[in-house]
């Protein structure tokens, strides 16, 4: 066999292994923080344009749909919202894990709440261009909680 013939075969194997395995050649995104811990600070600095987006965001929302989230917070506690939320966002953004008791918040209010919240908090002007890249993370970060909550080994029932 020459040369040649080695490296088409070594071309070919490599391009159907890459086939039939296509997470082999791509590295795993979700592992990575979107936001270095030290920048995630600075996320809510906003200025006039992006408080006017906001606001303007806010004022189009269905009123149902505002009612709905303001019952959703209510669910989560009356600190639960401001002190947990931030948590959750520093997991979703930075991989830091949120305490235990924010996980009981997050599970009092229930996945659908959870998610609805996150879906909001994500289209706000500043987080809105993490937007496509966290589904994946939230979804971890309600696992992760409901299952550290729901362990027969946890010390506090919800």
């Amino acid at each position: 066999m020459d040369t040649k013939s080695i490296f088409m075969a070594f071309f070919i194997i490599n391009t159907l292994v890459s086939c039939a395995y296509p997470c082999l050649g791509q590295e795993d995104i979700d592992d990575k923080a979107l936001v270095n811990p030290g920048e995630f600070d600075t996320l809510d600095a906003l200025s006039p344009a992006s408080q006017e987006y906001n606001i303007y965001m806010l004022e189009n929302l269905p009123p149902k749909y505002k009612t709905y989230l303001g019952t959703c917070a209510d669910k989560m506690g009356p600190s639960g919202i401001s002190e947990c939320n931030e948590d959750v966002l520093r997991e979703i953004l930075t991989n830091k894990p949120v305490s235990r008791e924010c996980c009981l918040m997050v599970v009092r209010a229930g996945k659908e709440c959870y998610m609805e919240i996150r879906k909001f908090m994500f289209r706000l002007y500043q987080l809105k261009r993490f937007a496509s890249q966290v589904s994946f993370k939230t979804n971890e970060v309600w696992n992760r909680c409901s299952a550290e909550v729901e362990s027969p080994s946890s010390d506090h029932a919800i």
